[in-house]
């Protein structure tokens, strides 16, 4: 080799070290909100995509992807399938919307719509996947999974494992006496009413209580969600004022778990998914690893579009699925009246389940778009699916709810 040619050679190492070591000190780093605090066993690239995973870029995908992204604990289902008899139609319908008329298909891409049901009178008339999506994919409930706690509570209750809804909370959890929760009801937790202070803002670059604990259980795995209420202290007398928030829901599911003696997804199974008929296996995604973490009751369920459904269906049959009874026709009617006033506009909230103002119809209902909407009136069960883009998303649960409520009186021909 010659002399000019060593030169390039050696220029070449030097030039391809010097960017190893570039490449190297480039690897992935948390944003400022992530950083510090206990250590975490959850990669970088994991706690980074979590932390982007409500984000409208990707949460199509996300939304419907949380075991790739999370510790999950499964809800088996068991046994025959609840069938669900179909009688497909186009969407030929129109609804209004701020003055205008609008064909129903549009109502899809204007509402970042992932998967949409309707069901008439148990028959399934519409159902579509869009986005890459299809009857196998399991979405995610968020709140929604709310809903599905409500009715873990009513069938503990009716086994006599819980033993009133009036019983303090403490009873079940003596880790929450001396702070916020201390004298505060079952009931008074079910309907959003327990008085603690926990302001649900989801502000993560200036993370308050609610998005700090949000970073800590599900993004770092470092905390689990519920033991936030050990310390929270009391802004409302009990009952007296509805603040929405999920720690309430988180509490309820540390409830099933001591009160069943099991965890929150195996109940979930027993009480629901299998006598309910469900096709699929739900899961739940979990705040820690297996031994340590806890399901996260308040918004963490997943589940096929189909059984969502079923889920409706129940509840509009008072409780029963397919001849088998679930919860009590009480308990359907009780968690789906309005707890306080209902404005007729915005609606009301029961234990668990938001009411529609002005009407008999009821709904589950999730962050960014996720809506099982069930009116006994026309016996009409729409599940929609979304991705919203995170924030205030008014408009876009406005011109929803206008949707189903004119797929509701849809008489598909």
């Amino acid at each position: 080799m010659s002399v000019t040619r060593r030169f390039f050679f050696w220029l070449w190492v030097a030039a391809s070290a010097a960017a190893a070591s570039a490449n190297l000190s480039a690897q992935q780093s948390l944003p400022a909100p992530l950083a510090g605090g206990p250590p975490s066993d959850v990669p970088v690239a994991v706690q980074i995509l979590r932390w982007h995973m409500l984000d409208n870029d990707v949460s199509a995908l996300t939304f419907r992807s949380m075991d790739s992204l999370f510790t999950t604990r499964t809800v088996a289902r068991s046994g025959r399938v609840w069938a669900l008899p179909r009688s497909d139609h186009a969407l030929d319908f129109s609804y209004s919307w701020q003055g205008e008329m609008l064909p129903a298909g549009e109502f899809l891409e204007r509402t970042y719509t992932n998967a949409l049901l309707v069901m008439k009178d148990g028959r399934i008339v519409s159902e579509i996947y869009r986005n890459n999506s299809d009857e196998r994919s399991r979405f995610i409930g968020w709140s929604m999974t709310k809903s599905v706690t409500s009715v873990l509570i009513g069938c503990a209750l009716a086994e006599g494992r819980i033993d009133s809804l009036d019983t303090p909370i403490t009873r079940y959890l003596p880790e929450l006496e001396g702070g916020g929760y201390d004298g505060v009801s079952i009931r008074h937790v079910m309907q959003m009413r327990s008085g603690v202070d926990y302001e649900e803002r989801y502000d993560f670059e200036n993370p308050g209580v609610a998005a700090g604990n949000h970073i800590a259980a599900l993004v770092r795995n470092t905390a689990r969600f519920a033991d936030a209420a050990r310390t929270l202290p009391r802004i409302h007398a009990p009952g007296e004022h509805f603040q929405y928030k999920t720690i309430d829901t988180a509490v309820l599911g540390w409830l099933v778990e001591r009160a069943v003696g099991s965890s929150v997804a195996a109940y979930t199974a027993e009480c629901l998914w299998e006598p309910l008929g469900a096709e699929a296996d739900g899961y739940y995604i979990m705040d820690g690893q297996p031994g340590v973490g806890r399901e996260f009751s308040g918004a963490g369920f997943n589940a096929t579009l189909r059984d969502y459904g079923r889920f409706g269906q129940m509840m509009l049959d008072d409780g029963v699925a397919n001849g088998r009874r679930i919860v009590s026709e009480d308990w359907v009617r009780q968690s789906t009246r309005p707890s306080g006033g209902e404005d007729a506009r915005r609606g009301g909230y029961g234990l668990q389940w938001w009411t529609i103002g002005g009407s008999d119809a009821y709904a589950a209902i999730g962050l960014q778009g996720q809506y099982v909407y069930v009116d006994p009136a026309t016996r009409t069960v729409v599940v929609k699916l979304s991705y919203f883009p995170p924030g205030d998303n008014s408009a876009l649960d406005g011109e929803t709810f206008a949707f189903m409520a004119a797929a509701s009186a849809w008489q598909p021909r």
